[in-house]
C-alpha cells in the first residue's frame, strides 16, 4: 500500500521586504493601526518583472538542495495560485516544469484562494494513492502585489508575496490522515477579483465571519470523523489572514490560542502559501515532532474552506 509521506518543505521569499512604516509613506495608515488591526509587521513583494513561477522556481531549488537526482524523477507538479504569470492559461506549473528543464511529467494550477494548498495537498495524497504517483512537488506560490488595490487602505495593508514548497512521497509511515474540501460559492462575490482593474475586492466584515465560522467547523468535523479530541491536536496551523480571525475563532471555540501557529507579522497573507511557508518555518524551529498530530486550515475566496489532519 502506498502511504503519502512529506518528505521535505521550502520557503521562498522575494527579496522587497516592506515594513509598515514603508506602507504608510504612501497609505493614509500607520504601523500602530495595521499592527492592531492585523497583526501584520512586514510583508515581501516580488521585485519588477519576477512573477509567481520564479518564486516557485526558487522555492522548488531551494526543496531539493543536494538532492537534484529526486527533483529528476519526480512525477508531478501542482501549484496553487490565484496569481499564475499568465490570466487562464498557460498554468503556472507547466512553466516551473520547462524552467526547471524537468521531464515531462503531469503539470496544473489549483485556483481555490487561500485554500488552495489544501486543496492540492490533498489532490497530491490522491495520486499517490493509486500507486502510479511516487513523488509529487505542492506548491502554493502568490504574488499578491500584483492584484492589491493600493488605493483601498482596507486591503492594501493585507498581502504579500511569496512561495512555500512540499515534497509528497509514496514511501513512509502515511502522514495525511484526513482532509476535508468545502466550498460555500452562493458567497463568492464577498470576495473577488474585480474584472475590470484585475484587483482585490473584499467584503472585510463578512469574510472575516465566515473564516471564523469555517475554522470551528473544520476543526470539528475532522476530529469527529477521526475519532479525535481536541486534546490530542498538538498544532493548528490557519491559513496566515489575520491576527484577528485566529484570535476571534480560538475565543468562539475555547481553543487555546497557543495551538495555533502564527507567522503573519513577518510575511502578511500570501494567500496559497501562508500554509507551506508556515510548516517550514515551523520545521526549522524544531516545532514540530515525530509522531504529533496537526491540522492545516484553509479559508478563502470562492468561498473555499478545508482542512487536513497530518500525523507528522
Amino acid at each position: 500500500m502506498h502511504r503519502p509521506t512529506i518528505k521535505a518543505l521550502a520557503t521562498y521569499l522575494p527579496p522587497n521586504k516592506v515594513t509598515n512604516f514603508e506602507l504608510a509613506k504612501s497609505l493614509d495608515t500607520s504601523d500602530e493601526w495595521i499592527r492592531s488591526h492585523t497583526g501584520i509587521e512586514s510583508r515581501y513583494w516580488a521585485i519588477e518583472g519576477q512573477q509567481a513561477s520564479d518564486m516557485a522556481v526558487e522555492a522548488v531549488k531551494k526543496l531539493f538542495l543536494h538532492r537534484e537526482a529526486e527533483l529528476e524523477a519526480i512525477d508531478a507538479i501542482i501549484v496553487a495560485t490565484t496569481t499564475g504569470d499568465y490570466p487562464g492559461f498557460p498554468s503556472t506549473a507547466c512553466l516551473v516544469q520547462a524552467k526547471l528543464e524537468l521531464p515531462n511529467v503531469a503539470a496544473f494550477d489549483i485556483a481555490a484562494g487561500c485554500s488552495g494548498f489544501v486543496y492540492a495537498l490533498e489532490i497530491a495524497r490522491s495520486f499517490i494513492d493509486t500507486g502510479n504517483y511516487h513523488s509529487i512537488v505542492v506548491l502554493g506560490a502568490e504574488k499578491l502585489s500584483a492584484i492589491t488595490d493600493f488605493s483601498d487602505r482596507s486591503t492594501a495593508i493585507l498581502f504579500g508575496d511569496g512561495c512555500g514548497a512540499l515534497q509528497l512521497v509514496s514511501h513512509g509511515k502515511g502522514d495525511i490522515v484526513d482532509t476535508v474540501l468545502h466550498s460555500e460559492g452562493h458567497f463568492a462575490s464577498s470576495l473577488t477579483v474585480e474584472p475590470t482593474k484585475g484587483k482585490i475586492v473584499m467584503d472585510g466584515r463578512f469574510v472575516y465571519n465566515f473564516a471564523i465560522r469555517v475554522i470551528g467547523e473544520t476543526i470539528d468535523e475532522l476530529l469527529a470523523r477521526n475519532n479525535l479530541s481536541l486534546s490530542e491536536i498538538d498544532w493548528i496551523v490557519p491559513h496566515q489572514a489575520n491576527n484577528r480571525i485566529i484570535e476571534a475563532a480560538a475565543n468562539r471555540f475555547k481553543i487555546a490560542k497557543e495551538k495555533f501557529f502564527v507567522n503573519i507579522a513577518q510575511y502578511a497573507n500570501t494567500s496559497a502559501a501562508s500554509i507551506p511557508i508556515a510548516l517550514d518555518e515551523m520545521v526549522q524551529k524544531g516545532l514540530l515532532k515525530r509522531g504529533q498530530l496537526i491540522i492545516t486550515l484553509g479559508f478563502g475566496a470562492g468561498l473555499t474552506y478545508g482542512g487536513n489532519l497530518i500525523r507528522w
